[in-house]
């Protein structure tokens, strides 16, 4: 067996114990509590975790913002073999583990709806003291680690890889799905139960022992939900949201009706569920002939749909005999067929296709060119029946005869389309009738010449790979073929068997179940079938798994399906141990069992000196094989990493509490808010999502360092601006991407170096008495698509190293695409490196354990290819640049006069005169000159495009609340030069046009000048208040079409704001007379004020001097009058008082003269 080098640190794993992590989900309520794990069926933020960022005064926060928190936490732990798990975890703490998650988010199906991306977030989980139990020890004694899981909009697939930071114990990378469960519902008890049925908790032996394996049927890498039927005599399934990590045994709450008559031909009634098929978001089974979809609430993807209340019956009329599964979706949908049976014989419902009178076996739909693929059997006139594979091309459905029939479902509406087509099936391939014989060859090319076996061939399905173009028609036979013209039959595969199913990795292996439960093993790219089940390999493999006492294998167990994981092969088998059934999720051990099948084989005994060595065959033809020179990985894999830490506690132990967690969470949250509000058409100053988060805190980070140094952090918690930020340097691993994404004309290089087993390298001579070094060791390169994408593969012989270094270069060829809008519809292909000689025979032996080189392929090295423009890239509008470019050309700028930070103003000004009169020299018109950027969201790379596009005005209005939408004859006569209806908004110099002359070309550096003439919507603007009128522009930007050098359909709409537009000269002239009218009306008011304002003053006097002489007249009057009465009053009292006054006066003057005498 050919060994490559140990991966670093594996020289540690010999040292410690088999360890593993253990992922849990939480729900904040139950942090520290020990008490399992919560179902994740929630899926709407929570507002709680906002108020305690009120209290953070003087932390690196916006305290307007709101901040939200997720539903769910991640709850960590790890165990080792014969180990306690809560001891080893306060061992991890203390030496220094930390766990390190990294949450993937699957891009949605709908990208209409939601923005196509590979979006990741890594974090570090957080330590924190469980509450269960009393502790008498000073710090700890059960502990977890925490981190928040994080929901995006549109995704419902998460896959969560949990690894260590490089500190304490060695424990080996995890993955584990965390999916979201749309099919739970909350009662008022606070139960969870199942809305598709009642769960039941018992696995009666009887629904799984002795019963036949079915398929599982899932669209690949978007199903969050599987669901398993096939339990005899039941309504019953399996549902899992972990890929059968666990699951779930549900009763299905549907009416079991049977259809069964004179045009529905079945033999007997029977409540098992025969085909299921798993969607994003809905469910299909099959009953009898009868189909059912539910709907699952998934608001996270429909906002609005809240589910389905029960199953949906559809094709009511028909008799379905078979659902098939589409295992890829396609422009932005999803698919399934039903293949039907009786009066209806020879329909399949994808729509509802009428051919002639035959027996569909099997359908296959290929999302990418919408070709439909029939496997159908036909009846001649002599009443022999041969089959044949037809196709038919779905991308004109919308030119044929047909109708539509829709379901509803609590306001989602399922379509199914019927198509009567006759003349626009073709027929690909007639099956041969009987099996070829191959003569002890391993693969035989059917050309029609070959001789053939008395055994008849009997086609029973069809798999396809839309990657690679491979498909295969199986039965009690093997066919493939990359064009669907030209078969290959595999003669590896037993004619006296018969396949019930195919099960593909879509990475190159393929799994193979019989009618009799054996597994068979194919490697895409080569002809050899390996038997896996029952072997001699299997029997080996079993027999030290019962020495280990292992409880995974039993003497008795049945196999209930087979799968592909992430390229492993994993086995779901009900076994029985002392009449305990319990049902298991198992891996298939295809490295090991081929391995052990190896050995199995003739081996010699070789003498060495005094005693006999043992050796066996090995078929690999190297010992080591490296991948180098490999470029910057997120460049082709497109992949968004965001890092976020949890902030900083000022507890001495390090210990987080309910507090800090949920800051944490309003961090997260947060980070991937910016993250989805990022997609804006004006571009910030920086290329950053977190730019505006911490634009205005950079300044005061010391201050904040000061802080946390002297324990004065509000809250007991810091939060460091430099723990939450986008990743753009990610340190390139060895191996090959996942998949790979190619522009126009881009190319991906690497170099394989391969060291040969024994002296393989030879010299030869060739004609002209030259030496070349040959190598037995041959690399090959198969593409799917050679007219699209081409490989150059370059060797180097290294002949003192025995080894050979293949450098290969993928380089897209730019003529098998269009142009498409960044991550849509994009073309599939693949590309197959592999060694000669290796499929099956070469294994490597790694921490994981022993797998295939490379990539688990067996010798083949597959790597899906995407062609198109790549997810992540966007135009914006550069603000920044305009402003500046526009000032200094123009050489002035006047912004508005209520400034807008968001959307700045540009001053619309057309000094152009027509004639001007002589000796005036006018300004040159004022031409605004708009740039954009090419930003790359992946690699933060921004730069100016400068390739040409098409400018259009698409709507527009005075206010933002009047701007409206224009019509395809307004936008044409609003921006066409050919317009001659006086409409044109803008104009430009030095321009071309597209082809049909309707729009100009613009290219870097032009610009434009604002016309708005008189039929135009912003000509004659009423202003609103005495500064200028102004008016939105609603701008679209597209170089689909004009820009020949890349894939990408960009697509931008922005909003420009105008002031300063010209008046109407009919409403300027009235606006002057009518400010001139009041203006002289003004200074005529001024001057009479003037001129009889003393007139005015002196009558004022006047007229008040005699209003008070008529007031004291009046007083004087009255006074007068009251005075002689008084005084008439007064006489008759005089009279009297005088009498007696005058004596008294008298006597008082007689002594006055007696003194002034006696002075004189």
């Amino acid at each position: 067996m050919a060994v490559l080098l140990s991966p670093w640190r594996l020289w540690a794993v010999e040292d410690n114990q088999e360890c593993t992590w253990q992922v849990v989900l939480n729900k904040f309520e139950t942090i520290g509590k020990n008490h399992g794990s919560d179902r994740f069926f929630e899926q709407e933020p929570l507002d709680t975790v906002d108020n305690l960022f009120g209290l953070l005064v003087d932390a690196p926060i916006d305290p307007e913002e709101k901040y939200l928190g997720f539903p769910y936490y991640l709850k960590i732990n790890y165990s080792c073999k014969g180990e306690s798990s809560e001891a080893l975890v306060r061992k991890g703490h203390l030496t220094g583990l930390k766990p390190v998650v990294l949450v993937i988010f699957q891009s949605p199906v709908n990208f209409n709806r939601w923005k196509l991306e590979q979006l990741q977030i890594q974090m570090e989980a957080a330590p924190f003291r469980s509450k269960a139990e009393q502790c008498s020890a000073e710090e700890v004694c059960i502990m977890s680690w925490y981190t928040p899981m994080p929901v995006k909009n549109g995704s419902v697939v998460m896959r969560v890889d949990v690894s260590s930071n490089g500190l304490g114990p060695f424990i080996p990378n995890k993955r584990f799905l965390v999916n979201i469960n749309g099919f739970l519902k909350r009662q008022q008890d606070n139960r969870l139960q199942f809305t598709v049925g009642n769960e039941l908790f018992n696995l009666i032996p009887r629904y799984f022992v002795n019963a036949p394996s079915r398929p599982l049927w899932y669209t690949v890498d978007q199903t969050p939900v599987l669901i398993l039927g096939g339990i005899p005599e039941e309504k019953s399934v399996l549902l899992t949201d972990t890929s059968f990590t666990d699951f779930f045994l549900v009763e299905l709450s549907i009416d079991s009706c049977w259809v069964g008559s004179f045009y529905c031909p079945q033999g007997n009634f029977t409540a098992t569920i025969y085909d299921a098929i798993a969607t994003e978001s809905t469910l299909f089974i099959r009953q009898n002939q009868l189909v059912y979809y539910f709907t699952g609430n998934y608001t996270i993807l429909h906002e609005s749909n809240q589910g389905s209340e029960s199953w949906v019956r559809v094709l009511p009329n028909e008799c379905i005999k078979k659902l098939c599964p589409v295992h890829f979706h396609g422009n932005g949908s999803e698919y399934i067929m039903a293949l039907t049976i009786g009066k209806h014989e020879g329909y399949v419902h994808f729509g509802t296709i009428t051919v002639a009178i035959c027996s569909i076996t099997w359908a296959v739909y290929t999302e990418i060119n919408y070709n439909l693929l029939l496997l159908v059997e036909i009846e001649d006139t002599a009443a022999r029946k041969y089959f044949q594979m037809v196709g038919y091309n779905l991308g004109n459905w919308g030119t044929m005869g047909g109708g539509l029939e829709r379901t509803a479902d609590n306001g989602r509406e399922m379509l199914l389309v019927s198509l009567l087509v006759n003349d626009y099936l073709s027929i690909l391939y007639t099956i041969p009738e009987f099996i070829p014989d191959a003569r002890g060859l391993e693969f035989l090319m059917i050309l029609g010449t070959e001789s053939y076996t008395s055994f008849p061939m009997v086609p029973k399905g069809m798999s396809y790979n839309s990657f690679n173009n491979l498909l295969f028609i199986w039965g009690n036979f093997l066919l493939q073929s990359y064009d669907t013209e030209n078969f290959i039959y595999l003669a590896d595969f037993p004619k006296e068997l018969s396949i019930k199913y195919m099960v593909n990795s879509f990475h190159g292996d393929i799994a193979i179940v019989t009618e009799t439960e054996e597994i068979w093993y194919l490697v895409e790219g080569s002809y050899h079938v390996y038997k896996l089940f029952p072997s001699k390999g299997w029997n080996v493999y079993i027999s030290l798994q019962v020495m280990q006492q292992s409880s995974l294998y039993a003497s008795h167990e049945t196999m209930v399906t087979l799968f592909y994981e992430d390229s492993n092969l994993y086995q779901l088998v009900y076994l029985v141990n002392n009449q305990q059934g319990q049902l298991i999720k198992r891996l298939v051990p295809v490295e090991q069992l081929l391995m052990h099948q190896q050995l199995s084989d003739p081996y010699s005994l070789q003498q060495q000196k005094s005693h006999l060595k043992l050796s066996f065959t090995n078929f690999c033809p190297f010992t080591v094989m490296r991948l180098r020179d490999l470029p910057d990985q997120k460049i082709y894999t497109r992949q968004e990493l965001y890092r976020a830490q949890p902030p900083h506690v000022l507890e001495p132990s390090g210990f987080h509490t309910e507090n800090s967690l949920a800051v944490y969470q309003g961090l997260v949250y947060y980070l991937l808010w910016l993250h989805s509000k990022y997609h804006k058409p004006y571009a910030d100053p920086v290329h950053d999502s977190t730019w505006r988060w911490w634009k205005n805190k950079k300044q005061d980070q010391d201050y904040y360092y000061y802080l946390v140094s002297n324990g004065k952090s509000a809250g007991n918690v810091h939060i460091d601006m430099a723990n939450y930020k986008k990743i753009y340097d990610v340190k390139t691993e060895y191996q090959l991407p996942e998949r790979i994404f190619l522009d126009k004309g881009t190319s991906y290089s690497f170099s394989i170096f391969l060291t040969s087993r024994g002296h393989s390298i030879k010299n030869e001579l060739e004609p002209g008495n030259l030496f070349q070094l040959l190598s037995q060791v041959d690399l090959g390169v198969v593409l799917a698509d050679p007219s699209c994408i081409e490989a150059v593969v370059r060797q180097q012989v290294l002949i003192k190293r025995n080894s050979v270094l293949f450098r290969v270069m993928l380089r897209d060829r730019s003529v098998c695409f269009d142009q498409g809008i960044s991550g849509h519809h994009l073309m599939k292909t693949a590309m197959l490196v592999k060694v000669a000689g290796s499929a099956g025979h070469c294994v490597q032996n790694t921490i994981q354990g022993l797998r295939m080189q490379v990539l688990n392929l067996g010798g083949n090295l597959m790597v899906p290819v995407l062609i198109g423009c790549p997810p992540g890239k966007r135009l914006a509008f550069d603000i920044t640049y305009t402003l500046q470019y526009n000032n200094l050309q123009n050489r002035h700028y006047f912004d508005c006069v209520h400034v807008d930070p968001e959307m700045p103003c540009f001053l619309f000004r057309d000094t152009k005169l027509i004639s001007p009169p002589p000796g005036f020299n006018p300004l040159p018109p004022t031409v605004f000159h708009p740039f954009f950027l090419i930003q790359d969201l992946v690699t933060g790379e921004s730069g100016s495009f400068e390739g040409s596009y098409v400018l259009k005005v698409v709507g527009g209005g005075p206010t933002l609340d009047t701007i409206k939408e224009y019509s395809e004859e307004e936008i044409y006569r609003f921006n066409s030069p050919l317009d001659n209806t006086y409409s044109l908004i803008w104009t430009t110099k030095n321009s071309t046009a597209t082809k049909d002359l309707a729009f100009n070309i613009m290219s870097h550096n032009m610009g434009i000048e604002w016309l708005c003439l008189e039929n135009s919507p912003c000509h004659d603007t009423v202003p609103h208040s005495i500064f200028a009128p102004e008016f939105f522009f609603k701008v679209l930007v597209s170089n689909r079409g004009v820009d020949k050098s890349t894939y990408c359909d960009y697509q931008l709409t922005f909003l420009l704001h105008l002031h300063g537009l010209p008046l109407n000269a009919k409403r300027a002239l009235f606006i002057l007379m009518v400010s001139t009218s009041v203006f002289l009306g003004l200074v005529i008011l001024y001057i009479i004020i003037c001129l009889l304002l003393p007139l005015m003053l002196k009558m004022c006097n006047t007229l008040r001097w005699k209003i008070n002489n008529i007031m004291a007249s009046d007083s004087y009057y009255s006074y007068s009058s009251s005075s002689i009465a008084f005084s008439r009053s007064s006489e008759t009292r005089f009279s009297v008082d005088s009498k007696v006054g005058s004596k008294v006066a008298v006597n008082k003057a007689e002594p006055e003269e007696a003194a002034k005498k006696s002075l004189t």
